[in-house]
């Protein structure tokens, strides 16, 4: 335990920790998936992704012994009962900060199947990281503007075909698929310019989680709904590597995926897209009524 450390140094060594583990972990993940281009047989490919999902769950659970380390956190977690590592999973969460997905790691591992994230495109440049990402098969999202898309309607629907190819490759295996729906982390400009309705979350984007359900909802067994509250404040990366975050919570609800919204084309059919965006929204009100009794019943001074 470094507790006894000041921060900072605490801060240091969880650094230089975070960063041999991945250097530690990335090169045997770039074999295994240069092994899987090379040789892009069925029964190879299953067996290769059982390597790599082993290596991404070691390479978690070494995050957490120093996410141990550096600080006795308190976890509050509520809903992992019932969970199966043999099933299929879509989750999302609300999103205040980047530590949110190593949270979401750290509760979730080995619970189900490791996380498969959609990111940005511009992540994969990320130095190491990057190429981690595209190695574990997270999928990247090229978003373009309104206006480019007004100016190149042919690129309209490019996030729905990457979404389906990435789908594709799970078919075989158990996966646990995230999307932040909110898209971006939550920060109170934004929460002004968007003219949120919530009072603790940016608007749903419904999209991501739809194209998801339409590539491969009958694999789903169901939509893990998790809940992130920091009672001391939204924290940075940092924060976390210091050991400045004493205490988490998270609950996680098991809800059942509508069988009308599975396998249905949310860009084409305007009555689906309307019910679904109408179902988020009501996911949406109840996780800010969840965020607010959160706030009371862990507040800041507690």
């Amino acid at each position: 335990m470094l507790s006894f450390l000041p921060a900072p140094v605490r801060g240091v060594i969880a650094s230089l920790l975070l960063a041999l583990n991945t250097l530690f972990w990335c090169w045997p993940l770039f074999a295994v998936s240069l092994l899987k281009m090379a040789l892009p047989f069925r029964p190879v490919r299953l067996a290769l992704n059982w390597v790599v999902n082993f290596i991404h769950e070691g390479w978690v659970s070494c995050n957490k012994v120093w996410m141990n380390q550096v600080r006795d956190t308190r976890w509050r977690v509520e809903g992992l009962e019932g969970l199966d590592y043999q099933h299929s999973y879509l989750v999302t969460s609300n999103h205040q900060s980047w530590v949110d997905i190593l949270v979401l790691q750290y509760v979730l591992n080995r619970r189900i199947r490791p996380l498969k994230f959609f990111l940005k495109q511009e992540l994969i440049w990320v130095p190491v990281i990057g190429l981690c990402w595209w190695a574990l098969e997270f999928p990247f999202m090229k978003r373009y503007s309104k206006a480019y898309l007004a100016k190149h309607p042919e690129k309209k629907g490019k996030d729905l075909e990457t979404t389906r190819r990435t789908c594709d490759k799970f078919r075989d295996n158990p996966v646990g698929i995230f999307n932040f729906l909110e898209g971006t982390r939550f920060t109170e400009q934004k929460h002004r310019e968007q003219n949120s309705p919530f009072k603790y979350l940016l608007k749903p984007k419904a999209g991501g989680i739809a194209f998801v359900l339409d590539a491969m909802g009958e694999q789903m067994q169901a939509l893990l709904n998790v809940t992130i509250h920091y009672p001391a404040g939204n924290p940075s990366f940092w924060t976390l590597m210091a050991g400045n975050i004493p205490e988490v919570i998270v609950r996680i609800q098991a809800m059942p995926i509508p069988q009308e919204f599975i396998g249905r084309s949310y860009d084409q059919d305007e009555a689906y897209r309307k019910t679904f965006q109408l179902w988020v929204n009501q996911l949406w009100e109840t996780k800010d009524a969840e965020l607010e009794q959160l706030h009371q019943q862990f507040p800041p001074s507690r």
